[in-house]
């Protein structure tokens, strides 16, 4: 019997990292120069929320039996989004991902390792909200994205130069 690899667990703070890049030549092979001429985001990132990529079924009925089977449908990914803390002066996501931008989201969930999997997202910003709050909060911007084609899942991460 095939048993499932044991996994090593690890809490995703100062591990993880989320890179934008504003042009890849090809996501599913991204180099290490594109990876470097990327904006890091993780530093002023407060939440995420999304990136899921999920797949759909498509009922199949037949006469032949009551029991409904399903095929595999169209794959799509959640509602996608990054919370930021915000500068009182502006001065912060609102000037690297303004309404309209495009490019592409890159996760590197186990931190910036040559040969672990990373995946990246082709997107665009389609708005910036300010969270707004009377509690003990930071003010903070949540950046919609539009994921506008197929990720690139579990792509290598290519080793440093």
């Amino acid at each position: 019997m095939a048993v499932l690899p044991t996994s090593t667990r690890f809490f995703a703070p100062e591990i993880s990292k989320v890179l934008f890049a504003t042009t890849l030549a090809s996501p599913a092979t991204a180099t290490r120069a594109e990876l470097t001429a990327a904006t890091d985001l993780t530093g002023e990132i407060a939440d995420l929320s999304g990136w899921t990529v999920s797949g759909g079924m498509i009922d199949t009925p037949d006469l032949g039996s009551r029991f409904t089977k399903q095929i595999g449908g169209r794959t799509t990914v959640d509602a996608s989004s990054i919370t930021f803390y915000a500068d009182q002066a502006g001065t912060d996501v609102r000037t690297v991902l303004p309404r309209g931008t495009t490019g592409y989201v890159i996760f590197m969930d186990g931190g910036d390792v040559a040969a672990q999997p990373m995946d990246i997202f082709p997107v665009e910003v389609t708005a910036l909200g300010k969270v707004r709050s009377t509690g003990d909060n930071a003010l903070q911007m949540t950046v919609a994205f539009a994921v506008t084609g197929e990720p690139a899942e579990d792509v290598d991460i290519p080793a440093a130069a």
